[in-house]
């Protein structure tokens, strides 16, 4: 598997939409990314997983991550 994934394959790591990835760019709280060239955005694996567990709950009650 590679270590840099684009969007789609991104969104499907982390199992949301790659319209959910798009916005969460925009708006923050989304995954670190890298854009090595103008128009193309990459994701870590590592950076995908850290923001995913990151994201960890015990309990339906706890504030819920925007």
């Amino acid at each position: 598997m590679p270590q840099f994934l684009d969007t789609k394959e991104a969104a499907k790591h982390v199992r949301l939409s790659t319209a959910t990835l798009e916005r969460l760019r925009v708006t923050g709280g989304g995954p670190a990314f890298i854009k090595p060239v103008p128009n193309r955005v990459v994701y870590d694996i590592i950076d995908l997983d850290a923001w995913m567990r990151g994201r960890r709950q015990h309990s339906t009650s706890e504030n819920q991550a925007a």
